[in-house]
């Protein structure tokens, strides 16, 4: 039973107005509308939304469709997400960037952080990107999915009539849906060998959690602790399970040893099949019928090397 509980009412803005929902923090850049100066909005309701079997990686923003950060990615399509450490100073200027109304000359009037040119700049200097900020931990530069729900060429506009879109580009009287592209995830280097080579309790990369907004006089934000960590059970599956598995591909033209299979133990029964059908993918690439340890070790050094690599 539920007697140690109380059931409050949920309201517009539920989970921060009636709830404690923990949320990142972040700063989302976008382009004014000349497209020549990046104004930030602070963030929260930001978070991954395509995380595998798709062609791109993408996250889901939620904004009022009548702000800075929305008329940005309307009128061009492109933002970044900018991820900074906890300081208090810092978490002032989110909430500076964060108030509803103000224009990007406001916003951005005595603007503390650092500002430079996206990756992607550099790479495409005759195109136009929002700037990223240099004292953030990490940035994930992305371009609006505007194929989806036929959102694409949505204007900007005062006042948005129905019918409204289901899922991106405006969704309703006030608000929008943007499914975001993920282009580049850029890191500081001590987080990206972190990522690479090792996380722990040392070089867990400190965000802090945003609260929300509690009341009428205060934004609620938690400084970083560092992390706890718990190993993840120590489970095997048997090599009768994973030949049963190998069996039932689609594609027979790929052998396996039994020592090649051995190293497929320590994945979840319910990833196996897309393990085995990305090695079969693996031995077309490089020309192999069989795979051996050699091989399985080519392919996971190769994934190593591909979470690793910068470009």
């Amino acid at each position: 039973m539920a007697k140690d509980f109380k059931n409050i009412r949920p309201m517009d803005n539920f989970y921060q107005s009636s709830s404690f929902f923990p949320m990142p923090l972040c700063l989302i850049g976008t382009l004014d509308e000349k497209g020549e100066k990046t104004s930030f909005g602070a963030y929260s309701l930001v978070f991954p939304y395509y995380i595998a079997g798709k062609d791109h990686y993408a996250m889901i923003l939620e904004a009022r469709n009548n702000s800075n950060t929305a008329k940005g990615i309307f009128r061009h399509g492109k933002c970044t997400i900018n991820f900074l450490p906890y300081k208090k100073k810092f978490f002032e200027q989110h909430v500076k960037c964060g108030f509803p109304g103000d224009t990007p000359e406001e916003k951005m009037k005595d603007f503390m952080f650092t500002l430079e040119d996206s990756m992607s700049q550099d790479e495409n200097p005759k195109e136009k990107y929002p700037k990223i900020i240099g004292e953030a931990l990490q940035v994930f530069e992305c371009t609006w999915w505007d194929e989806l729900d036929n959102a694409k060429g949505t204007k900007v506009q005062d006042e948005y009539l129905p019918p409204y879109n289901n899922f991106n580009g405006v969704t309703s009287k006030f608000g929008a849906h943007f499914i975001l592209k993920i282009d580049k995830i850029l890191m500081k280097p001590k987080y990206y060998d972190a990522m690479v080579h090792g996380i722990t309790r040392n070089n867990f990369m400190p965000l802090p959690t945003n609260w929300g907004y509690r009341d009428s006089r205060y934004f609620w934000c938690s400084d970083f602790h560092k992390a706890d960590n718990v190993g993840i059970p120590e489970r095997s599956v048997d090599l009768a399970s994973i030949k049963y598995a190998v069996e039932r591909l689609d594609d027979q033209s790929v052998k396996f040893t039994d020592e090649a299979l051995a190293m497929l133990v320590k994945v979840p029964r319910i990833f196996m099949k897309a393990a085995l059908q990305g090695c079969v993918e693996k031995a077309h690439e490089n020309g192999w019928t069989t795979i051996t340890p050699v091989e399985m070790k080519i392919i996971n050094d190769k994934r190593s090397k591909e979470k690793g690599d910068s470009k």
